[in-house]
């Protein structure tokens, strides 16, 4: 049940927990949930007595590791083996009621089905993420995400659930969203770090200040992980006079599964929809807390198609440590890449957020950037391209010579930088595109 405005949480015993609550709430319903997955999915009772494993075999939460590991391809692999869902799903298919679904690289649509129970409990938790992250009924909130098929398209509804006015925007142009958030006031607005850029950029051009003609306040990014980025964030901040609040969801379980609250101190986790393992992407072992490692999930609640170490790609850190605001469940506190965005170049691993970190620090820049990898005589080179501002009338040499430290400093990657004029670098309408690798055999 919902909780009054002047209340901090939107279900305060549970998300104020000890961290030992947390963990057997945790393991009885991970009991149940593998109970569920095995009895009802023909590809999990395969999969665990391959593995020689059973349900009743998980006494503790670290016993998870006997388990097999997931991943996209395999759910893509079952749901073309055995159509239109799959064979991980668990329930009958009259008890699905909504699916999403993602192209993939295939561009075969990759379903996520929910029962009614599965989108009711992911609703509500939209509602007490939003709520954490201080949207509250008196708000008018914009959601400027793709509505076809994208599972962030139902986050809205969260919105709604907790009393605020809800405008179902999607994918407008960005000159009819600017007039819709103008003409309804709006004081929130969700949508992807890039375009968060765009739009305010976009406003700029046509003679609005974002911060001073509109009512936005607060803004929702996802989808990239700019809005964990402190520089990024702090400029986007700047542009729209607002408060940003990263939000981290994936299209297999559910929208948005985490989300920073009003301390914007990493973002707190469903610790009671899903399981997080942070673990070392070579050998599979868990990293230290604060440690980079690839995320791996499990839904605890999921009836319709469990998930069950479901390995991302994406490289995060987290941490356990109570936030400022109370609340007691694990916080990302940074997803700092993706496996396959993941660049060696001499060596050493490189994300396009860590360059993103040290460009969007320039007030001389305009932040856009692109990576651009080659290979001459054998050996790798990297090119920043990054664009200096409009009217900048300083020291091109001597900005380029800054960026190319800084670069150094941060990534211990030498790079060379290409300064660009503001409005060179292509601007993204949703997910942008930072890398532009022309390398052959890159691998060899």
């Amino acid at each position: 049940m919902a909780v009054q405005d002047h209340d901090a949480y939107w279900h305060p015993g549970l998300e104020t927990q000890s961290r030992t609550d947390w963990r057997q709430l945790q393991l009885d319903l991970l009991k149940d949930h593998l109970r569920h997955a095995y009895e009802g999915s023909p590809y999990y009772r395969a999969a665990f007595d391959a593995q020689g494993v059973s349900p009743t075999d998980l006494r503790t939460l670290d016993d998870l590791r006997r388990f097999p590991f997931l991943d996209k391809a395999t759910i893509r692999d079952r749901q073309v083996a055995v159509p239109p869902f799959g064979d991980l799903v668990a329930v009958p298919e009259r008890e699905i009621v909504y699916i999403s679904a993602s192209s993939g690289s295939t561009g075969v649509p990759t379903a996520s089905p929910f029962t009614a129970k599965d989108f009711e409990e992911w609703i509500d938790y939209e509602a007490r993420q939003f709520w954490s992250s201080g949207l509250r009924p008196a708000d008018r909130y914009a959601h400027a995400l793709n509505f076809s098929l994208f599972v962030g398209g139902p986050c809205v509804l969260g919105a709604q659930k907790l009393g605020a006015l809800s405008i179902h925007a999607g994918t407008l142009p960005s000159e009819r969203l600017l007039a819709v958030l103008d003409q309804f006031k709006a004081t929130a607005l969700w949508t992807t770090p890039s375009y968060a850029w765009h739009l305010g950029e976009t406003a700029q051009r046509e003679g609005i200040d974002p911060a001073r003609d509109l009512a936005v306040r607060r803004l929702f990014v996802a989808g990239e992980p700019g809005g964990s980025i402190p520089e990024t964030r702090e400029r986007i901040e700047a542009l729209w006079g607002a408060e940003v609040y990263d939000y981290y969801g994936l299209s297999d379980i559910f929208g948005s599964c985490a989300g920073m609250c009003v301390e914007k101190d990493g973002l707190h986790w469903a610790e009671d929809h899903i399981l997080v393992e942070v673990l070392n992407p070579e050998t599979l072992e868990p990293v230290a807390e604060g440690e980079r490692g690839e995320l791996v999930l499990t839904t605890l609640r999921k009836r319709a198609r469990p998930i069950i170490r479901f390995r991302t790609g994406d490289i995060v850190s987290v941490t356990t440590e109570p936030c400022r605001c109370g609340r007691t469940s694990l916080r990302l506190k940074g997803v700092h890449g993706r496996l396959d965005d993941m660049l060696i170049v001499k060596g050493v691993n490189l994300f396009p957020g860590d360059v993103e970190a040290v460009v969007r620090q320039d007030p001389a820049l305009t932040g856009e950037y692109r990576l651009v990898l080659d290979r001459v005589e054998r050996l790798d080179r990297l090119t920043v391209e990054a664009e200096h501002t409009q009217g900048f009338n300083g020291d091109l040499e001597e900005l380029r010579s800054r960026l190319r430290r800084r670069l150094k400093a941060a990534t211990g990657v030498g790079a060379e930088v290409a300064l660009l004029a503001p409005g060179t670098l292509p601007r993204a309408v949703h997910k942008a595109k930072r890398i532009d690798d022309r390398r052959q055999h890159v691998w060899s």
